[in-house]
């Protein structure tokens, strides 16, 4: 549609870190202190074993992916609360002498503090819109929206056991997703003829990665738009809901800054039509200000004008 040279997809960036064991925040295992490492995320994916195999040992001896699942959300649980805990010490005195901001701080502190003595995960405490944006600023691991992936095999014990995870999950308000990781693996290894002609009599339609990819843009309500400068696509990842104004800010600050219009249209209408161009000439483009909410599959043309 653009005589691309170079097409730029749009990315989720995975950070994997070492597993929790029970009482990490005590110093067992390799203790929490990585944990710092995921603070800036926007949602944890936990990956629980649900398979049986002898050659493999568990750290706990047994598999069992509610338990498991249990303690690493317990770990996260007690990494906030000493955050939370360390940050009312920090601004006690100020409180104590009547410093307004500081109170206000530390009323919201003790009521987090005190959903997380609960056992409780901070994204399901009820805040007001004041409260979170406060909140935010802490990065708190329980406050993200998370997926358990369950790791299965093709046995029936292991297909109970994610079944054990999945209502888990949904009696917590969490997402499950079941993967075979071994069997993507061994697909991946194969010749694209082959890994299809496998993969039908085993009934998977996608990969493993591309069923967590999705799972993600699902757990993040993110949607994607296009953008075509010279021989370049690019594909962006955004909230639903960011208006115009703040998606040229993914691209550019001073896009944002300078932001005069964006020219939109449908993916799917200019894929039909078959060129910009002439999606022009016959008065498809439209002409959207700051506010307008970028769609779902938008293909988007800021202009704007560098600030000074």
């Amino acid at each position: 549609l653009f005589d691309q040279e170079r097409i730029v997809p749009a990315m989720f960036k995975f950070v994997d870190i070492a597993g929790l064991v029970r009482n990490a925040h005590k110093g067992e295992g390799l203790g929490n202190e990585f944990l710092s490492h995921i603070r800036s995320v926007d949602a944890t994916l936990h990956l629980v074993r649900c398979f049986q195999r002898a050659d493999i040992a568990h750290v706990e001896g047994s598999v069992d992916p509610v338990r498991d699942a249990e303690i690493v959300n317990l770990e996260l649980i007690l990494a906030d609360l000493q955050l939370m805990q360390r940050r009312q010490q920090h601004i006690s005195k100020r409180a104590t002498a009547g410093d307004k901001d500081a109170r206000e701080e530390i009323a919201i502190l003790e009521k987090v503090t005190e959903h997380l003595n609960a056992g409780q995960p901070v994204r399901t405490l009820k805040l007001s819109n004041g409260e979170y944006e406060r909140l935010k600023e802490y990065q708190l691991l329980t406050d993200k929206p998370c997926i358990y992936v369950g790791n299965v095999d093709d046995s029936p014990d292991s297909e109970k056991a994610f079944a054990q995870l999945s209502e888990w999950c949904e009696r917590h308000g969490d997402r499950a997703l079941k993967i075979n990781a071994q069997l993507s693996a061994e697909l991946a290894e194969l010749p694209e003829e082959e890994a299809m002609e496998f993969a039908r009599e085993f009934g998977i339609e996608t990969s493993a990665l591309n069923d967590v990819v999705k799972e993600c843009f699902r757990l993040l309500d993110a949607v994607v738009f296009f953008t075509a400068v010279g021989k370049e696509v690019t594909e962006w990842v955004i909230p639903r809901g960011t208006p115009a104004i703040k998606a040229a800010g993914k691209i550019h600050t001073d896009m944002e800054r300078g932001f005069i219009r964006a020219e939109v249209i449908p993916f799917d209408v200019l894929k039909e039509i078959g060129s910009w161009d002439e999606a022009r000439q016959q008065g498809l483009i439209q002409i959207k200000g700051k506010d307008y909410i970028v769609q779902e599959g938008d293909v988007i043309h800021f202009r704007f004008q560098p600030p000074r």
